[in-house]
């Protein structure tokens, strides 16, 4: 590089818009610059490792906590493990005796903390259309995951109905108790199998509450507010609040409450 190219560098880098004039750093003649201090090869791998354990004891304590919480391990305990509810496909179901069949997925066993979930994934591999039928036969359980599963049943245009079936598709009559109508409130169309029974009461809750009277006002006002939107009578919460133990309604009365829609036989 000529003196003048070096001038006119050192004159470019001084008239720089962004700042005061700098000069560039300069290597004396001769001398080699310093390479960077690196920690031995053993040492780099021990802190590599500390730093592993840390995080994985880290992610290890905070998986404790959640499942140290009885609700939690339920939840695994149910998605995983040993699902309260169990599923069956039914190519056609034969719900008035006659020759024309639906296809149905028939929903048995209790609904635990991860009900809605297990559901969903079990009415996707049975890839109903709408019009399908969600045939129930259940003594109930959580209520919150019993009104999902009825919301999810609504959403997809499905119908409902009580009872199971042998292996030709007939309808036999069955039970649905508890926080299972609120599952069959969700059909689109309720069916109403002759001689299967569907049972309502008062809802309590199992955990501990500061205040169990508003508690109780609160899940009535909930069931209410789904129950309203299902399409269902008021009545219904009335007949819920009447008693702790099970009610089960006769045919006449699930029919005036429009918690059946279709009734299959007379009632």
């Amino acid at each position: 590089m000529s003196t003048d190219d070096s001038q006119d560098g050192e004159n470019r880098f001084r008239r720089s818009p962004t700042g005061p004039a700098v000069a560039p750093p300069r290597i004396p003649p001769g001398r080699a610059p310093t390479p960077p201090v690196q920690l031995p090869w053993h040492k780099r791998h021990f802190w590599t490792v500390v730093i592993f354990i840390l995080l994985v004891a880290g992610v290890a304590i905070r998986a404790y906590r959640d499942l140290s919480q009885p609700e939690a391990w339920d939840y695994w305990k149910d998605q995983y493990v040993s699902p309260g509810l169990t599923s069956q496909v039914i190519d056609t179901l034969h719900l008035d005796g006659s020759s024309r069949g639906r296809r149905a997925l028939f929903i048995s066993g209790t609904i635990g903390p991860a009900a809605a979930n297990w559901f969903r994934g079990s009415l996707d591999q049975a890839n109903l259309a709408a019009g399908d039928i969600v045939l129930l036969a259940s003594p109930g359980g959580d209520l919150n995951q019993a009104a999902i599963m009825g919301e999810i049943i609504r959403s997809r245009s499905l119908a409902t109905a009580v009872g199971s079936a042998d292996a030709s598709g007939r309808v036999k009559p069955g039970y649905c108790a508890s926080a299972c109508v609120l599952v069959y409130a969700g059909g689109k169309a309720r069916f109403g199998v002759l001689g299967s029974a569907l049972g309502v009461h008062r809802f309590v809750t199992t955990r501990p509450v500061d205040d169990p009277v508003a508690e109780a006002q609160r899940v009535s006002g909930a069931v209410l507010g789904y129950m309203t939107k299902m399409g269902v009578s008021s009545s219904i919460v009335e007949a819920m609040s009447e008693t702790r133990e099970i009610r089960w309604l006769s045919p006449k009365q699930a029919l005036a409450m429009n918690l059946v829609t279709e009734p299959l036989g007379k009632p």
